[in-house]
């Protein structure tokens, strides 16, 4: 697998980016992308009430940022 900055990360990162857990799901890691999936969504769609869509920002950023700074090396069951 490719480590960290490699282009397969900058792809995830670019996935995430428009579809939160996006970037995660190609990398394989299919339980973080239904977790940042639907964080994301649930706080988005609850965005008239302010602080769930602050929450949802916060999460879908995290979720680019994961996506950008995998090493698969860490996680040896991916390989």
């Amino acid at each position: 697998m490719s480590g960290q900055g490699s282009g397969g990360n900058v792809l995830a990162a670019i996935c995430s980016f428009f579809i939160p857990g996006l970037g995660q799901l190609v990398q394989g890691r299919v339980l973080a992308a239904l977790l940042f999936f639907a964080i994301v969504g649930i706080s988005y769609f609850f965005a008239v009430l302010i602080i769930p869509a602050i929450i949802g920002g916060i999460f879908h950023l995290w979720s680019i940022i994961n996506a950008a700074r995998f090493k698969a090396d860490e996680y040896p069951s991916l390989n």
